[in-house]
């Protein structure tokens, strides 16, 4: 049975990394230990050791040991022996290729399906959709697919912003970046603003945070659901 947390964020405004969500994985990752953390997107184009250190320093808070995958000898299998995995954010295009590279999303998908705990944020949470088309990240490397590992039944949309109408000029909003996305793609989109994340318990998908989420179907208008919500019955 699946076990997902997908979160828009690592940090909200004004907190620590994971801060917001340190109870949540507490019980989230209450099986294991030690999770295997995945620092391929690389942040501002930080090292591998030095994001693994971020990270681990958020979850010595909640007694949990990180163990960067950058370090194995063979990754596939540590995949797929690990107990807990964790996949952050930074550029989701550079995060993809690397894992195809290292020919890893299979050993990861299954790794996730049998019922092992995933976190991922941003680029991390892109990752689990069908594919990585709505990222809002520059493609500064060119993946072999822009398919992802698909374990969710859409395609997530993290940092979501709403048009803001009282400006004179931003650029396309999201919601427009979104609908031309849709010209091409059918799927559904999950806008998920900061503070929020999806909790995935086998089939079931609930909302949980602060804030609402925008759902994109391709041909409708887009709506917002409430924190606590199911997303499962919409796909």
């Amino acid at each position: 049975m699946k076990k997902l947390l997908v979160a828009s964020t690592s940090t909200t405004y004004g907190s620590e990394y994971l801060e917001y969500l340190l109870d949540e994985l507490k019980l989230f990752f209450s099986s294991t230990e030690s999770i295997i953390f995945l620092p391929y997107a690389r942040p501002s184009g930080i090292s591998y050791d030095e994001y693994t250190k971020i990270v681990s320093y958020s979850f010595k808070k909640i007694g949990k040991q990180i163990i960067g995958l950058h370090k194995s000898n063979n990754p596939k299998k540590t995949i797929l022996d690990a107990k807990g995995i964790f996949v952050g954010g930074g550029n989701t295009f550079v995060l993809l290729n690397k894992l195809y590279e290292l020919n890893l999303l299979e050993n990861l998908k299954s790794t996730i399906l049998s019922g092992v705990p995933y976190l991922g944020t941003s680029a991390g949470s892109n990752l689990c959709g069908l594919s990585i088309g709505t990222s809002n990240d520059m493609p500064i490397v060119y993946p072999p697919s822009f398919e992802a590992l698909g374990v969710l039944p859409f395609n997530i949309n993290p940092h979501y912003l709403e048009p803001n109408m009282k400006s004179k000029h931003m650029g396309e909003s999201r919601q427009t970046r979104i609908n031309e996305f849709h010209f091409f793609n059918k799927q559904l989109v999950v806008g998920l603003k900061e503070g929020s994340y999806l909790k995935v318990t086998g089939n079931e998908i609930v909302l949980k945070g602060e804030y609402n989420a925008v759902i994109f179907e391709k041909g409708k208008e887009p709506f917002e659901i409430k924190p606590g919500s199911s997303i499962d019955n919409l796909v």
